[in-house]
């Protein structure tokens, strides 16, 4: 079955990011309309301007810096918060006195707020709290250290704005790696779920077959069974137990987290015959009891049902003996597939199933209840001693719920 891998990469702080180049670029705007609504009051205006050309050939020329925080570098961030600050202090030149005392704002005016934001979203509440310091030290400077109402009121805002914002950034991450890690498990469970099974309809039986015989035959053929014993065991507690992987990250920390499904088989989900998957198993001591018209399923709930139905064979032919008698009965109702194995056999002991569970022997668990469950169905088991077993199998028709094993992976 042909394999692809499926990344999923989560990022809360990406809308930041585009938030932040859009708010860089209005206030560019929003300080040189303030400079040039004050223009014939400012005393050395070509001051200002020299700024506001460099001021907007930055903020223009390092967009692409601010849409990630790959590309948003120390380097960059130590630029963009001294060019604001620069343009702070360069305030005290451009404006009179006069001016200043009155409470004219600075050249970057809010473009400043920018600066300690991506200080905040890159680097978190420390780095903005870094960032907010350096630049309420610079205002301090401008008035002379006898700042306005007004200065204290921005000074107060950014600072506690972005460092808020940069402790929210780090939660978002924390978050982030904790789903990406939980989707992970659930992945690689789910992957294990599926090898169990798979090695219980296979690899396993065939080891509890040779255990069997070679202790009937004896010699060395009950050598190669007690062999065949021990690693049946180690095999169902290294399936019971499972690994799982390490999570990984983006290497890209502005990509977010990223989750790697184990396995994504390239499932078709055309309609199946149920009739025609389960005949195989009709013959001299299995009766198989089906309706005259075909029982379509999604191919994949089609297949998991008829694997349901063979792992309860097994179970028959290990349990009851192979001369037990079993009857397979398909029922097409309008919203579901019914099918019910039965046989003839000693039946369970109470509390059997979950003693089996334990010593990590998964047929009914994983090889016939763990498919059902993945498709969106179910199974029950009824059992009298002495008076044989039941097994009930249920798929619904719906197909989203019958897709839900290969979507869920």
């Amino acid at each position: 079955m042909a394999e692809r891998e499926r990344v999923m990469r989560m990022s809360v702080e990406q809308p930041l990011w585009r938030a932040l180049t859009g708010y860089r670029v209005l206030t560019m705007v929003y300080a040189i309309g303030l400079f040039v609504s004050a223009y014939d009051e400012v005393a050395r205006p070509w001051v200002a301007v020299a700024y506001f050309a460099v001021l907007s050939v930055w903020t223009l020329a390092t967009l692409p810096r601010v849409a990630n925080a790959a590309n948003c570098t120390k380097r960059f961030l130590t630029a963009d918060l001294t060019i604001a600050l620069a343009g702070i202090l360069l305030t005290r030149i451009a404006e009179s006195p006069e001016r200043i005392d009155a409470g004219a704002p600075t050249l970057p005016s809010i473009w400043t707020a920018g600066s300690v934001l991506a200080f905040a979203i890159k680097g978190g509440w420390r780095w903005a709290a870094f960032a907010s310091t350096l630049v309420a030290a610079a205002n301090l400077v401008h008035r002379s250290g006898v700042p306005t109402r007004d200065t204290v009121h921005m000074v107060l805002l950014v600072w506690i704005a972005s460092i808020a914002i940069g402790y929210v950034v780090e939660v978002a991450r924390a978050s982030e790696r904790t789903l990406a890690r939980a989707l992970e498990i659930e992945a690689a469970t789910r992957e294990r779920e599926r090898l169990a099974r798979d090695i219980h309809d296979s690899v396993l039986q065939v080891l509890a077959m040779v255990q069997r015989r070679g202790a009937v035959i004896g010699g060395e053929a009950a050598e190669l069974g007690r062999m065949a014993g021990e690693q049946e065991v180690a095999l169902r507690t290294l399936v019971s137990g499972g690994l799982v992987p390490v999570s990984r990250v983006s290497e890209d920390a502005a990509e977010g987290a990223v989750v790697r499904a184990v396995r994504e088989p390239d499932d078709d989900f055309g309609p199946v015959d149920v009739r025609a998957l389960l005949a195989p198993y009709a013959g001299a001591s299995v009766s198989l009891a089906e309706p005259g018209a075909p029982v379509p399923l999604p191919a994949v709930a089609a297949r998991e049902l008829a694997a349901a139905v063979g792992a309860a064979l097994d179970n028959v032919r290990r349990h009851a003996g192979e001369h037990a008698r079993a009857w397979i009965l398909v029922e097409d109702e309008p919203d579901e597939v019914i099918v019910t194995v039965r046989d003839d056999g000693p039946g369970i002991p109470e509390g059997r199933l979950a003693q089996a569970e334990g010593e990590g022997r998964l047929g009914v668990a994983l090889s016939i209840r763990g498919r059902l469950r993945d498709l969106g169905g179910s199974a029950e088991l009824l059992s009298v001693p002495g008076q044989g077993t039941e097994v009930e199998l249920k798929v619904p028709k719906d197909s989203s719920a019958s897709r839900g094993k290969a979507e869920q992976r």
